[in-house]
């Protein structure tokens, strides 16, 4: 049977069509192809130039999906829309390189793993920024965009009014000096290079948290060897410096300072109540067994807090570890109903000791307490002290001692009878050593905030 010239025209046009089909599956292939290309030339340039990245960089997988808007990363992949890609590189053909030191840098640096704890738009920003500046101070040539001279102009403002880049303390800035919409827009613009919305996925993770903290870790002992003789390393350092130290649940520190005694509650464990029950049954109101009225319960009772009052110790962040500490004991399960505290504090001599035995007393002191000293630092005479208040019989059983610092001080030789613990804020390398008997804690300044999102 002839076909009619209707059946002619269908057939044809359906030729077209899956021509044109045809057509669009190469180019995406072949799309994807150069975009699979450049980032293989992207690893390659990281590979060769910053060797103390290899292993970090080995753990990232770029993964091209056509349904993606722009780029992300789980940390395991890197998801893009080839295209998109294409098209950055075409406006500048650096963008893929910084794309992935920008992505690498933000996992190295443990931005994703404090995602929620975090206010996310200035957590997002904080974070850009962050790896941006560390990427730009290291002057890689062959990651340089047009853009980073606008760039460089912001970075030396927020460092006069922030201090050091790093994520923490960016983060920190933007929530207390609200940005203007449209400086936020501005600085999106320019430091923002993928979207963070895998963060929020903690559980689909493929590269664990430990398992970044570890290469983290490694980059920070290869870097010491590969930065010698050169310059720009130090956001890079400081970053890492944050990243990898560890970080404590101040709660759980305080439980060093417990001590078994009794207090008055009931104790379920030791109380009958089948006779109890009958008892009351059999006679009226009169139970055959009383509920235990004694308890042997882990609580703080006896333990001393030194605060560093030197001129480099601001009065804010000292009242806010207090404050801090005081929340954490004030609850029924953590203090004796009577309890025995030493507040002391000290520059290079005791300047005042505050003795608190009830939760009212602590109260007062929070709300109309006064720092003094404000002179250099010598933590010698705190530890003089407290012996003399063993000596005087002031403790029925001193477990430890908490002494917030900035680290800057000479540290007695001997080892007391006691725990101790020394609280900073800041770490480096230019504080003298802790003594080996003496933990040494690192707290975020995050933690002491009140505000602090949970």
């Amino acid at each position: 049977m002839e076909r009619t010239g209707m059946d002619l025209k269908t057939v044809k046009k359906e030729n077209q069509v899956q021509v044109k089909n045809q057509i669009q599956i190469e180019k995406e292939k072949k799309t994807e192809a150069l975009s699979e290309e450049l980032f293989r030339l992207a690893r390659d340039s990281v590979f060769v130039h910053l060797r103390f990245l290899d292993v970090a960089v080995s753990g990232l997988v770029p993964k091209a999906e056509t349904g993606r808007s722009s780029v992300c990363s789980d940390g395991k992949n890197i998801y893009y829309n080839p295209v998109y890609i294409l098209k950055k590189y075409e406006q500048d053909n650096n963008y893929v390189v910084r794309l992935l030191l920008h992505i690498l840098f933000h996992h190295i640096f443990y931005h994703n793993f404090q995602y929620d704890k975090m206010e996310e738009e200035s957590w997002n920003l904080a974070a850009d920024i962050a790896v941006e500046n560390t990427i730009l101070e290291m002057e890689l040539s062959y990651a340089n965009l047009k853009k980073d001279e606008e760039a460089k102009a912001w970075l030396l403002k927020l460092k006069e009014e922030a201090g050091s880049l790093t994520a923490e303390k960016l983060y920190r800035f933007f929530k207390k000096s609200l940005l203007e919409q449209e400086e936020r827009e501005e600085l999106q613009r320019l430091f923002q290079k993928d979207e963070h919305i895998l963060w929020k996925e903690q559980e689909q993770l493929f590269i664990t948290e430990e398992q970044w903290k570890k290469i983290g870790e490694r980059v920070k002992a290869d870097l010491k060897s590969f930065s010698k003789n050169k310059t720009g390393s130090e956001s890079l350092t400081k970053n890492l410096e944050e990243a990898t130290k560890d970080r404590y649940d101040y709660g759980e520190i305080l439980k060093r300072f417990t001590v078994m005694g009794e207090d008055i509650q009931i104790n379920p464990e030791e109380f009958d109540y089948i006779y109890y029950t009958y008892g009351l049954a059999s006679y009226g109101n009169v139970p055959l067994i009383e509920p235990l009225e004694y308890h042997e319960v882990q609580k703080v009772k006896d333990f001393v807090i030194a605060l560093d009052t030197s001129a480099s110790c601001r009065g804010k962040v000292v009242q806010a570890f207090l404050k801090k500490t005081y929340s954490i004991l004030k609850g029924s399960e953590n203090f004796f109903h009577k309890i025995n505290v030493h507040i002391i504090q000290c520059d290079n001599q005791v300047q005042n000791d505050t003795k608190i035995t009830s939760q009212e007393q602590f109260d007062e002191f929070i709300t109309y307490g006064k720092l003094t000293g404000f002179g250099a630092t010598d933590f010698r005479p705190v530890f003089e002290y407290v012996e003399q208040l063993l000596e005087q019989g002031e403790f029925d059983n001193l477990k430890g001692l908490i002494y917030f610092t900035d680290g800057y001080g000479i540290y007695p030789e001997r080892m007391p009878e006691y725990d101790v613990i020394f609280a900073f804020l800041e770490d480096d390398d230019r504080k003298p050593q802790v003594p080996p008997w003496a933990i040494k804690v690192v707290l975020d300044e995050d933690e002491l905030d009140e505000n602090r999102k949970e």
